[in-house]
């Protein structure tokens, strides 16, 4: 069984803070500020350039791609760290799309991150052959899947309403329409229990700084199953990503497996930082992390639900058809939530109406739901949020 009190004492957490916005920036693991000040004092300092072979600077993107691809069931070699999740899915659509280059649809939802269809958009106008993004409902998607469709782009869980996709349902129904998957796992990797190879997704991709708490500016991931890996062309061809970054060759030619996936420089003190993240993980069992999401969950929903029946319950109630955030909605949710973050209650706002709480079960237990749930109804009951000051919009919502 795993200990989830020794993972919430891995975490630096501020005193009297209840933070349900780990699904948006994950909380900072107390091992990741020695690890970084160890890597610039140590390796960056005394190193210097010999870092990157001295220390390991120019492996970590494979390594760490390994460790995280262990906690979506990724085959080692197959996942590759580097560069941001827009970047990632750009690359993976690409790859996707010139693998089927008799088709022209890229198909997806319309409940989908923007980026990634601002990444899609902008890939099918670079290319110049007809290519078209079509945007269906999130139950339609299967229906939608024809001979015209090259690539199914699909984030698992909605990053507003914490709906889940069934990633292997949907990526067996792309295949038998002879389409290639490209899944986001912004809001999965860390908080669900994914199977990529079980799944048979053939390219994803996530970012590090949400539920696997690698820091602000942690860097993505992708993976590509290994069958294709070496028939994927990467659109963004980095010198990295070349077979000899250093033979400095003007033409390219694509390194070998998963190798041809990375694109510019690492961030090495972000890894340095993402390496001591993904140390919690040792020991934890995806089963019971998604056991125990979902329990806090049910607990949250009950109590939000029970005293509260303004606010609308956004996210599906079958545990099969969630990930691990819970979401309502209220036409005054910004303030709602400006009022909950006041008092030391802290999720996050997505327009128009989403109040988005996060449950991390890493470091957050029933106490944490209860005191959750306590302060909703008295924000609620009392119409604290009805103030000035509540209504402010920040950059970040």
């Amino acid at each position: 069984m795993t200990d989830f009190d020794a993972t919430r004492a891995a975490f630096d957490l501020p005193e009297g803070i209840c933070y349900l916005d780990g699904n948006s920036l994950g909380p900072l693991p107390r091992a990741a500020l020695g690890r970084v000040q160890g890597m610039m004092a140590g390796e960056w300092g005394r190193m210097l350039i010999s870092g990157w072979t001295d220390a390991g600077w120019m492996e970590a993107p494979r390594r760490l791609g390994d460790r995280i691809g262990a906690l979506i069931g990724a085959a080692p070699g197959s996942t590759v760290v580097g560069d941001t999740l827009s970047i990632r899915i750009y690359q993976a659509l690409a790859a996707a799309l010139a693998l089927r280059p008799a088709r022209r649809v890229i198909l997806s939802d319309s409940g989908n991150f923007p980026s990634d269809l601002y990444m899609a958009r902008g890939l099918a106008e670079a290319l110049g052959q007809g290519h078209e993004l079509r945007l269906v409902a999130p139950e339609a998607v299967e229906g939608a899947l024809g001979p015209d469709v090259a690539v199914l782009m699909l984030t698992e869980v909605d990053y507003r309403t914490g709906r889940r996709h069934d990633m292997a349902r949907l990526t067996a129904a792309a295949h038998a329409a002879g389409a290639l998957t490209v899944w986001d796992l912004a809001h999965s990797a860390g908080a669900t229990d994914v199977d990529l190879g079980a799944a048979g997704v053939d390219f994803a991709a996530g970012c590090s700084y949400k539920y696997l708490n690698g820091g602000p500016g942690a860097p993505a991931f992708v993976h590509v199953a290994p069958a294709l890996q070496d028939a994927a062309w990467p659109a963004l061809a980095g010198w990295l990503g070349h077979a000899e970054p250093f033979a400095f060759e003007t033409d390219y030619r694509p390194g070998r497996g998963i190798e041809r996936m990375r694109v510019g420089t690492p961030p090495v003190i972000q890894m340095a930082a993402l390496d001591a993240a993904l140390d919690v993980w040792e020991g934890v069992a995806m089963a019971d992390l998604r056991a125990q999401s979902l329990a806090l969950g049910d607990a949250f929903i009950a109590g939000v639900e029970g005293a509260c029946p303004e606010l609308s319950l956004a996210t599906p109630r079958a545990h099969g058809a969630r990930g691990s955030h819970v979401s309502f909605r209220h036409p005054e949710g910004f303030a709602i939530m400006r009022a909950l973050v006041a008092r030391g209650v802290v999720g996050d706002f997505r327009a128009p109406d989403i109040l988005r709480f996060g449950i991390t079960p890493l470091f957050i237990g029933a106490q944490d739901i209860a005191r959750a749930v306590a302060t909703i109804v008295e924000v609620m009951a009392t119409r604290a949020w009805d103030r000035p000051e509540y209504r402010i919009r920040r950059a970040v919502t």
